[in-house]
């Protein structure tokens, strides 16, 4: 049987470096290919050809978030398990509508991530448990947060404000005019009741869509 193929994307060298060597030791599974952003994902994924991929969230450009859902339109063969430090909030539910079939921590440990690996390779779904048990509880009524009112790409373009990102360069890395990033930037001040980007930003860190620094 044919090892499975796994790509890693990780801003961080250690988590690579140290994630090969995890995955070079399990029987079965070979690493391809690595990148260090979502749009090195994206340009690599043709030539590297991978079953799996493992996705950081909170990187440089476009972002995990962005990949993932481009890659689950323009690649759907290659199953995204997203790996990352969140594991509250709004984030595992939309990563697995944008494309995601699989989600854990990167506190997980390694016979999980093989786990991981091998079902999603076999086209299943794994969702580490303590997320699928959030999962579930957000589906409760009353248990919805202000970021599920938003949708996909205003999510998308919180996350990058919210990271610092300028106008012109959400511009570029999203294909869209300075002019509609402004209008997502305006509907989101009023779609989440503040009235400034630093105000946005604690309430992008409250709600787990990034790191607080």
């Amino acid at each position: 049987m044919a090892n499975i193929k796994v790509m890693l994307v990780d801003d961080h060298d250690l988590i690579r470096y140290g994630l090969r060597r995890l995955l070079e030791d399990q029987p079965g599974i070979e690493v391809v290919e690595e990148a260090n952003s979502g749009e090195k994902a994206l340009e690599k994924v043709r030539q590297a050809n991978p079953d799996v991929i493992l996705m950081d969230i909170n990187m440089p450009g476009i972002g995990g978030f962005e990949a993932t859902s481009r890659l689950s339109k323009t690649h759907p063969e290659c199953k995204v398990i997203v790996l990352t430090v969140h594991s509250e909030g709004p984030l595992p539910k939309r990563l697995l509508e944008a494309g995601a079939v699989g989600y854990l921590t990167k506190g997980c440990p390694v016979e999980e991530m093989v786990e991981a690996i091998q079902k999603v390779n076999a086209g299943k779904r794994y969702i580490a448990p303590s997320i699928a048990q959030q999962l579930a509880l957000s589906m409760l009524p009353g248990e919805e947060s202000l970021i599920d009112v938003l949708s996909q790409r205003e999510l998308q373009v919180l996350i990058m404000i919210s990271r610092g990102m300028r106008t012109n360069a959400i511009s570029e890395q999203l294909s869209l005019s300075p002019k509609t990033i402004s209008t997502y930037r305006k509907r989101l001040h009023e779609k989440l009741d503040v009235s400034n980007d630093v105000e946005m930003m604690h309430l992008a860190i409250k709600h787990g869509l990034l790191e607080s620094e």
